[in-house]
């Protein structure tokens, strides 16, 4: 039988704790935002890790990225839950709504940029792996959004270097999301 996590509230809103099944509002999980990259809720904590598959859901507003242009030696998926985004994909662009679905196989270069007149919200999974290496590339498409680099390199500090670092905590507003009024 698996244990119930424990989820304590953080600054940045609960967080298991321990390792087990858990169930969370994601109105009170734990948030992060970047001025750059929109907002992210992480699901796991430091003490308490998804070994196998990690998830996050992004806000993104209009013109922010997601991150860095980047493919992963692991598989990513991602829902687009709400609004509009653009997928630059393999040095293409690709404009993404509501329920559409996206599955990237083991090296995949791939980032989304927010788009249309408000957020846009995309659950996204991930599996994990000991070898997992990331690759950020450069590519025209993805510098034009501001999501690329200009030099290609293995290291995330690298990547994101010239960006400011997550704040913790939950967006400013929950205008335009699918929760927004939610008791």
């Amino acid at each position: 039988m698996v244990d119930e996590a424990t989820l304590e509230p953080r600054r940045v809103g609960l967080a298991p704790v321990t390792p087990g099944w858990f169930v969370v509002d994601i109105r009170k999980a734990a948030w992060m935002t970047n001025e750059t990259f929109g907002a992210a809720c992480v699901f796991e904590a430091d003490e308490a890790p998804f070994p196998q598959v990690g998830y996050t859901i992004g806000v993104l507003q209009p013109g922010q990225p997601s991150g860095m242009y980047h493919r992963e030696t692991s598989q990513e998926d991602f829902l687009v839950l709400s609004g509009q985004c653009v997928l630059v994909i393999e040095g293409d662009e690709r404009p993404l709504k509501a329920w559409d679905f996206v599955h990237c196989p083991p090296g995949t270069d791939h980032i989304f940029v927010g788009a249309g007149d408000g957020p846009c919200v995309i659950f996204m999974a991930g599996a994990r792996s000991d070898g997992n290496v990331i690759t950020y590339p450069r590519d025209e498409v993805a510098l034009r959004h501001g999501a690329g680099v200009e030099t290609e390199t293995q290291k995330p500090r690298e990547a994101y270097a010239p960006f400011p670092q997550w704040e913790d905590g939950p967006p400013a507003s929950w205008d335009g999301t699918p929760w927004k009024d939610a008791p």
